[in-house]
């Protein structure tokens, strides 16, 4: 950034300069011995210096570097040409082949520019690795142009100028280099930078990548059109037919640039910057070349018409352009925005369908349709994201028939979540501009927040769902629960009391009869302590009183004991001494023992370990076992409607905790439950 506007620092007002001389040097100062003629620095140089400053403040190419200097150096060969048309004594002084060097220097660094430019059309880099080798080739021209001021022995002027060079003596060139002079001079004058440009741009624009070829042919037309226009004027006699043809022709290179710039991203431009560039400077590039047109036929037959004639061809030329001017502004404009009425339009109805869609299959239909009909698309799916951030297989939204593959696309995403994806197929007319992939990827954005509030109603509703199924499954467990309280007090406990009660009843007969022993007394006192101990047991399965005195660490070790295999039990001594709220301490203790039993009945486990862990606010629990392990469908049992897995998640979720339930090892073996519980701060209870 910082190297581009120190070009543009140093090369704007240097041209500028040179160039604000040459109109005044030529069109108001000059002498009967000077050529007056403004039509190469006002209609080959101005325009293309123009947009060379404009391009660079816009792109970080190096081909907007090369086009930049070599617009510059021409602007500044042309100021020293003017100066010495307007100031011919200056030949026959000592330090002339100095003067001429500079400019000779300037002419050069064009060249090189020019042809790096075409030859590296659009981004200054090639891609094959003797093409950028012969890019620095190109420049040997500037570097052996100081030699020729000892090796020519007379003064090497610029090529068009040849002939008057060869009738000025060099008093600086060495007799012994006489004999590179031909060498010199062919290597100064370009031609062999010029042919290897061609062969760059020629293999990479004929025989390239298919992008490259695309990106890069209109460009080596217009390069081979310059050439051949060129070398014309080098080889025929002066006319102003082949003057008008090479300044139309160079005219034509910023048109062509600003073409790729719109259909291929040229110079680096970005994407998103287009548009604005674009628009910020179409009407003043229009404006300048509006301009030049109309003053070109002035200029160029200035010396064969009167100042009325002049200003009468100017105003006919400038009222037959303004059409061209209206409808190139007005192309411009289509192609940076598209077709402004049928978007908006597009966009107007899709907002109306995005109100008005309440299911995501019509929401994402609308879509498609609405896409496919401002595109001019043949074909738009929709796919959505999964649950693993891939896309589905089948779409959720089409319209017109998918054939072949995209070749454009944008994501939904909101809020940084993918949410699928906008396919598009090939238009039905041409290729999609900058700005309806601008518009494509505008529309995506629109819809994902729609797309995405569509989805979360429809997962709160299936939350909803589930949070029901949830309370109405507690209420079953509590009811058959109760009813198994029903059955362990009906025919345990209760029959025991009854027996009790009948014994009592026959001890105080055979009291009263004086037959009661001692070992009748012993024996229903035994009968009371059996069923106390029967009570308590019943009473610890509901909530046992270790828990509420000793809490959920020591609750659990009591139990490890009477369990069927071995249990470990790992927790630090903060967890061991930390109390937390009673519904933790319950929750976190029912869904060991159900996973503890679970792995008793079905896992075949030789092993089994329970680890608590405290941190961030969060008890963790993990059980875990080195059974038959739960296969693939994990996933599938942990979500079962019914069973000791459900009634896990049934209870952990009733306070927002979560559950994974996972392989214990790598190899698919074993089972862990872990059960993540908030539990505020420490200490609180």
């Amino acid at each position: 950034m910082l190297r581009r506007w120190g070009w543009f620092a140093a090369l704007a007002p240097l041209g500028a300069a040179s160039l604000l001389y040459v109109v005044v040097a030529r069109g108001f100062l000059a002498g009967a011995a000077a050529d007056p003629s403004l039509g190469w620095p006002l209609l080959g140089i101005l325009p293309l210096f123009a947009f060379s400053m404009w391009l660079l403040t816009v792109s970080t190419a190096r081909s907007a570097l090369f086009l930049a200097w070599a617009a510059t150096a021409m602007a500044i060969g042309s100021a020293f040409e003017t100066f010495r048309l307007t100031n011919p004594d200056v030949i026959g002084e000592p330090w002339y082949p100095f003067f001429n060097l500079v400019e000779l220097t300037a002419s050069t660094v064009a060249s090189a520019a020019f042809v790096s430019t075409f030859a590296t059309f659009p981004t200054g880099i090639p891609e094959r690795r003797w093409q950028r080798i012969s890019v620095g080739l190109f420049w040997v021209p500037v570097v052996v142009v100081p030699l020729s001021l000892l090796v020519v022995p007379h003064v090497l002027t610029v090529q068009v100028h040849a002939e008057q060079g060869e009738g000025i003596p060099n008093p600086f060139a060495l007799p012994a280099l006489a004999w590179a002079s031909p060498i010199v001079s062919w290597i100064v004058y370009s031609w062999p930078a010029v042919f290897l440009a061609l062969a760059v741009l020629i293999s990479r624009a004929f025989f390239g990548d298919p992008e490259v070829q695309a990106r890069t042919r209109l460009m080596a037309w217009l390069t081979f059109a310059i050439f051949v226009s060129y070398s014309l004027t080098l080889f025929l006699p002066d006319n102003v037919l082949l003057n008008a043809v090479v300044l139309v022709i160079l005219t034509a290179v910023p048109l062509v640039a600003i073409h790729g710039i719109l259909r291929y991203g040229a110079f680096d431009v970005a994407a998103a910057d287009r548009a604005r560039s674009v628009t910020r400077s179409s009407n003043v590039l229009i404006t300048v070349l509006y301009g030049i047109a109309a003053v070109a036929p002035a200029v160029l037959l200035v010396d064969r018409m009167t100042p009325l004639g002049i200003a009468f061809l100017t105003a006919i030329v400038a009222v037959a352009l303004l059409p061209v001017r209206g409808w190139l502004q007005r192309w411009i404009h289509r192609v940076v925005f598209g077709d402004r009425d049928r978007q908006l339009a597009m966009l107007s109805e899709l907002g109306a369908e995005l109100e008005r869609s309440a299911d995501p299959g019509d929401l994402l239909t609308h879509l498609a349709t609405a896409v496919a009909d401002g595109l001019g698309a043949t074909w738009v799916r929709i796919r959505l994201a999964t649950s693993d951030a891939a896309l589905a297989d089948s779409p959720a939204g089409v319209a017109g028939d998918v054939v072949g593959d995209a070749v454009e696309g944008a994501d939904l995403v909101h809020a940084e979540e993918f949410l699928g994806r906008i396919d598009v197929g090939p238009r039905h007319r041409g290729e999609y501009s900058e700005a309806e992939r601008t518009l494509l990827r505008t529309v995506a954005g629109q819809a994902a927040a729609s797309v995405a509030n569509v989805r979360l109603t429809a997962r709160l509703a299936q939350q909803l769902a589930e949070l029901t199924a949830s309370r109405e499954r507690l209420v079953a467990a509590q009811d058959d629960e109760r009813r198994r309280l029903e059955r362990d007090l009906h025919d345990g406990i209760q029959q025991d009391i009854v027996a009790q009660i009948a014994g009592l009843r026959l001890a105080r007969n055979r009291l009263e009869r004086g037959q009661l022993s001692a070992a009748e007394l012993t024996e229903l006192q035994d009968l009371a302590r059996q069923t106390l101990t029967d009570l308590r047991e019943l009473a610890h399965g509901i909530h046992p009183p270790v828990l509420s005195d000793n809490g959920l660490v020591a609750a659990i070790e009591s139990g490890a004991a009477r369990y069927p295999i071995p249990l470990m039990v790992h927790a630090d001594a903060r967890v061991r001494a930390e109390r937390y709220p009673v519904e933790v301490e319950t929750t976190a203790y029912y869904v060991v023992r159900e996973a503890l039993a679970n792995t008793a009945k079905h896992a075949h486990a030789t092993r089994a370990s329970v680890a608590l862990a405290r941190s961030n606010g969060h008890l963790r629990v993990s059980i875990s076992d080195d059974g038959c392990g739960v296969g693939p469908n994990a996933s599938s049992t942990a979500s079962a409607t019914s069973g000791g897995l459900a009634n896990i998640r049934d209870r952990v979720a009733a306070l927002r905790g979560t559950v994974r339930i996972s392989a214990a090892e790598p190899s698919g073996t074993g089972t862990t439950v872990d059960v993540d519980l908030p539990v505020g701060a420490e200490g609180a209870r």
